[in-house]
Order: C-alpha cells, then sequence, then structure tokens
C-alpha cells in the first residue's frame, strides 16, 4: 500500500520542476513511510511513497519498463490479488519479469493490454501510468473504491494524488471550498466525482481517466449490473460460502506481519475464522493469527447503549477469538485521551475533510497505531453489511417507504451540523435532487416484484454511496498510520453475486445477512452468529461529553466557524448536562470541533 501523485502537462517541462513533486509526494509520506522516489519526464512528473508489503527488495517505485531509457512510468498503490496467475499468463505471452511484485505484474500487464489493463485486475487499487510513446497520462481506480485517487485541472493537463493534500502542493492548486463544496460535505450524500474542494475530483469507482493531447476521457471498466439469479438457496449459500473463502485466502499474502481486526460482530468472526484455517494449512496445525479489538475504559462497568449500538462488543470479540484460537488483543483506550487535540488534529489532516465521526475516528486512529507496532497489514470485515443486508434500512417499513436516502432517517439533519442560514445552501432541494439521479441510475430485471425492485435500490445505494465514506475513513485513519487495511467482502465477484441474489434468499430466516450467517454455520460460536447487527464503539463518558462541548465552545469562538455554523441551533447541544448528551447532538457538536480543526489545518479560500 502506498502514496501516489503526479502530473502531466503538455504546456509545460516537468523536468525543471523538481522540487514541486518532491513537495507532493513527501506529502503523503504517512501512506508510505519505507520509501520514497519520483520520476521527471518532459511532459510528466511521477512521485511515490512505498510501504513495502510485498517483495520487500524488489518493488520500489516509481516503477519503469526498463532501467534505461524508459517509456512507461508506473506508479502503483494497492494490492492484485491475482498477480501470481496473471504474472504466469504474461510470462506465456513473451513478458520476462526483474522482480517478484505485483507493481510489476500491473506495469508488465499495462505493456500487454494498454487502456483494458484494469479489466484483468483482482484486488483493490489506484495507480497512474505515464507512456512515453504515447504521450499518454492513464489514471485507474479499482471496482468498489477500496483505494481513493483524485485529479485536478493544471495548464496543458492535469495533476493526481491519492489524497488531495498532494495536490495543494502544487502551485497551481489551491485548497478553495464554495458553496457547491459545502453542499457535498454536509448533505451526507456521499457523491463520487465532486469533492468539498473546489476544482478537486475524485476518480469514479471502476472508472479509467485518460489523458493525452485530445484532452482528458474518463469511462467506467465496471459497475453494478442487474442479472438474472438461477441458484436455489441451498446452492446460494454455497457459492456464497465460496466466494467469501476464496477473497478471504487470496489476500493473506504478505511479506510482512499480518492480523484481522476481530470486532465480535459476525462479519469480521467468520472472516477471521477463514483466515485462521487458511494459516494453519499454509504454516501447520499450530499457527495462530493475531487479532484486535478497540475497546473504552469505561464500557466494561457501565456500557450504554444508543441508536447504533444495542451492545458491548468485548466479551464477544474475546469469546470469538477463543473459539477460532487466535492471539487475541483488545486495545483499551481512556475515553478523556480522544480529547488530545494532537489526535483530533492529525484525524483530521488525514481525512482532509471537515466531514467525520468525531471520537468514532479518534479511536480508529489510535487502534490502528497500536496495530502498527506489531503488524503492517490487518484484515477487516468491512461490506458486509451493505453486501449481504445488515443495515436496519434493509428491514424497517418507515426506511423502505421513504423517498430519500435511507441513512438519513437514523444519522439526518440531527446529526448534520447545522449550517448557517445565511449560506442558503439549499440542502433539501440538493437531497432530492440527487436523490433522483441516483435512484435512476440502479439497474433492475423487468420481473422484478415491487418488493425486490425497491431491495435492489437499497442495496445499490448503500453500495454505491454509504460504502465510499466507510472506505475512505478506513483507508485515511489506517494510512495515516502506515497500516494497509484490506476489506474481502469487497472482492467484485462476491459483490455482483450478492447483488443479484433475491431479497428473498438474502432473508430466508427473518434476519439480516441470511446468507451470511448460513455460509458461516460452525465458523463462530452461536452467540455471535446470531448476535444482531451492532455499530463501530463509541464512548458515553460524561467527562468525554464535557470535553467535546468545551471544545465545540472554543471552536465557535472562531470567526470563519461562526460564518459557517448555525448557532442557535448548536446552542441546545452545548446547554445539555454532559451526562444527558444524546447521540445525535453530539454529533453535531464533534463536527463543529472537526470543521474548526479543518479550516486551520488547511487554511482554505472560502469562496461563498
Amino acid at each position: 500500500m502506498c502514496g501516489i501523485t503526479g502530473w502531466a502537462s503538455f504546456h509545460h517541462d516537468a523536468r525543471t520542476q523538481g522540487p514541486v513533486i518532491e513537495a507532493m509526494t513527501a506529502s503523503l509520506t504517512p501512506r508510505g513511510p519505507d520509501a520514497g522516489g519520483v520520476r521527471l519526464c518532459e511532459r510528466a512528473a511521477i512521485g511515490h511513497r512505498r510501504l513495502a508489503v510485498i517483495d520487500l527488495d524488489g518493488g520500489t517505485q516509481p516503477m519503469t519498463d526498463r532501467p534505461d531509457e524508459p517509456s512507461i512510468v508506473l506508479t502503483y498503490s494497492g494490492e492484485v490479488y491475482n498477480h501470481h496467475e496473471l504474472r504466469y499468463e504474461l510470462r506465456g505471452r513473451g513478458h520476462v519479469f526483474r522482480t517478484r511484485s505485483d507493481t510489476e505484474v500491473v506495469l508488465r500487464a499495462y505493456e500487454e493490454w494498454g487502456e483494458a489493463v484494469a479489466e484483468h485486475l483482482d484486488g483493490m487499487f489506484a495507480f497512474a501510468v505515464w507512456d512515453e510513446r504515447a504521450q499518454r497520462l492513464l489514471l485507474v481506480r479499482d471496482r468498489l473504491g477500496v483505494k481513493p485517487l483524485f485529479w485536478a485541472a493544471i495548464d496543458g493537463g492535469l495533476a493526481f494524488a491519492s489524497e488531495p493534500k498532494a495536490l495543494f502542493a502544487h502551485p497551481e492548486i489551491r485548497p478553495r471550498v464554495d458553496a457547491d463544496g459545502l453542499r457535498e460535505a454536509y448533505s451526507l450524500l456521499f457523491n463520487t466525482g465532486p469533492t468539498v474542494w473546489s476544482g478537486v475530483r475524485e476518480l469514479e469507482p471502476g472508472a479509467v481517466l485518460v489523458l493525452d493531447r485530445d484532452g482528458i476521457r474518463e469511462h467506467r471498466y465496471w459497475q453494478l449490473a442487474a442479472r438474472a439469479h438461477t441458484d436455489d438457496q441451498e446452492t446460494t449459500v454455497e457459492r456464497i460460502h465460496d466466494l467469501v473463502g476464496t477473497a478471504a485466502r487470496s489476500q493473506l499474502e504478505a511479506d510482512v506481519p499480518l492480523c484481522s481486526l476481530l470486532s465480535g460482530g459476525l462479519d469480521s468472526t467468520l472472516l477471521t475464522a477463514l483466515l485462521a484455517d487458511e494459516l494453519r494449512v499454509r504454516e501447520g496445525p499450530d499457527a495462530r493469527i493475531r487479532s484486535y479489538a478497540v475497546d473504552y475504559s469505561d464500557q466494561a462497568a457501565g456500557f450504554k447503549g444508543d441508536v447504533l449500538r444495542t451492545g458491548h462488543d468485548t466479551p464477544y470479540a474475546v469469546e470469538a477469538g477463543a473459539f477460532i484460537g487466535t492471539d487475541h488483543s483488545t486495545v483499551v483506550l481512556d475515553p478523556r485521551a480522544l480529547l488530545d487535540p494532537e489526535h483530533r488534529r492529525a484525524v483530521v489532516a488525514a481525512r482532509d475533510s471537515p466531514i467525520g465521526v468525531g471520537d468514532m475516528d479518534t479511536s480508529l486512529y489510535l487502534l490502528f497505531g497500536e496495530i502498527r507496532r506489531h503488524s503492517t497489514v490487518a484484515l477487516s470485515g468491512e461490506a458486509a453489511d451493505e453486501v449481504f443486508g445488515g443495515y436496519p434500512w434493509f428491514h424497517n417499513p418507515k426506511a423502505l417507504a421513504a423517498a430519500t436516502f435511507p441513512w438519513l432517517l437514523v444519522t439526518g439533519d440531527e446529526a448534520a451540523m447545522p449550517m448557517n442560514p445565511e449560506l442558503d445552501l439549499r440542502i433539501g432541494e440538493f437531497r432530492a435532487d440527487t436523490y433522483a439521479s441516483a435512484l435512476a441510475a440502479v439497474p433492475h430485471l423487468d420481473d422484478e416484484t415491487p418488493v425486490e425492485h425497491r431491495q435492489r435500490e437499497m442495496q445499490h445505494l448503500s453500495l454505491t454511496r454509504w460504502l465510499r465514506q466507510l472506505l475512505h475513513r478506513k483507508d485515511r485513519l489506517s494510512m495515516a498510520q502506515g497500516l494497509e487495511v484490506r476489506v474481502p467482502y469487497c472482492d467484485h465477484r462476491l459483490v455482483e453475486y450478492a447483488f443479484n441474489t433475491p431479497w428473498s434468499l438474502k432473508s430466508h430466516d427473518g434476519r439480516e445477512k441470511s446468507l451470511l450467517r448460513a455460509a458461516g454455520t460452525g465458523l463462530a460460536p452461536d452467540s455471535v452468529l446470531w448476535r444482531p447487527k451492532n455499530h463501530y464503539p463509541a464512548t458515553h463518558h460524561p467527562d468525554y461529553n464535557r470535553g467535546l462541548q468545551n471544545m465545540a465552545r472554543d471552536a465557535l469562538a472562531t470567526e470563519q466557524v461562526r460564518a459557517l455554523a448555525d448557532e442557535t441551533l448548536l446552542k441546545p447541544c452545548l446547554d445539555t448536562p454532559p451526562d444527558r448528551l444524546e447521540w445525535g447532538h453530539r454529533l453535531r457538536l464533534e463536527r463543529v470541533v472537526d470543521l474548526a480543526l479543518w479550516l486551520d489545518h488547511h487554511q482554505p479560500e472560502l469562496a461563498l
């Protein structure tokens, strides 16, 4: 896993701008703490920061097709899980390899298939290829958008980067925010394309962008499609078991220490069990995978539920670890430590965005820091809820009937920081228009029942929008600690198969994630197998709430924050006794604090 950046311009000689690409590359050092490099060509500058995971000695980047007079330059982030099979195929086509890295497989695959290279890759990736012969820059992003990739126009071309912060090191790109950007950030719709930053765009998942002398063109090489499902229930469960297992096994390869995130929920427990079984096959019956969970020091004695959490995770995680046979650790955090301004600033700087989830971001960042002391790669159960219908909105009649994005019924305006009405952002209209266009993009079959039709819409919205912000969060906070997180449930073959499985099969036992539970029978203790959905833990300690209220008051003392936030609606959140502060109102305060930190860190121009 790494950080990539660079630019191509047909109006300037990039060979004279070494300090610029060096600065852009250096801004991504946390993503790649092990090594860095740049390559200057006449029309392109390419930079790379490396987190070494596979072929520690041979995967140096930027990588070129040949040492002398190279014509192709690659900067690549991610993992291609079918690189062994591709290497064998490419050797049969006459390609010669200098390393055993998956990076070189991507390079040779581009030599063989050109712009169609992504169609041959299975994995999570974002990369850029400068082709000197064709005078062409190619940007590619994986199918589900696990790895980020941003770009912005410059004179005669474009610049790109894993994170917007690297773009702002280019002299032609400044951190500027307008009303459209605020709508994107605070509407909570999670569009891909436009960002909070004016002029900065995110490459769509499953997309390829090409820049050459004819201009810029972008196309999708993959997107969800509706197909008939002909397997019966037993066959479907077997197929799900095989697909999840194949994805897990393919992502176990690493030349560095590897672990699993084990929360005690169904998704992470089944994944960890499959990984542990495979590790024992490869290394012997005594092999044990490391597993990690996070908790707060106040939770064991006084767990307090809320709209997203119904139980304390840690006992289930410990039980699951013992059942599977992992080397399990629980990272216990002091809720008061989550108020540390240094940690909060680090999180906001990592996300490049004013939108986060406060203590849940900070705790995840600290968890990843602890894990990084022992492991370089972690596997996560992210995306199982989107793939298998685990969220309440798949099962709630009110959510199914609502003409809006389903998560807004849970997180909605109460949890979104209220914006100053003088800005006239018209977020309600923006949400309605965006929802209509989002539904228009959902593929359907002609013979779908109304129930199947609506559930396909819910799953498409969850996979193409809600999941994106979760993947962003996990990527940014893990890479800020130099940790690679893999997400096997995002395997596109699994996603395609589950997306086209009828809802009657997805909910055949009357519960959420019926197919995954059936496929995982025997891999987890019954207490975990039948446990209701529980979200990532949050603290409810009064000292944390009190400290958060004080930080929010300090934030609102800032002129720029007051210009953006609605103080009238925030006042009740500040005046509520700390031990009675509800989750939604607390999240408003979290976002005020993050907004102040974001403004201070980036010093953006506000063009409102």
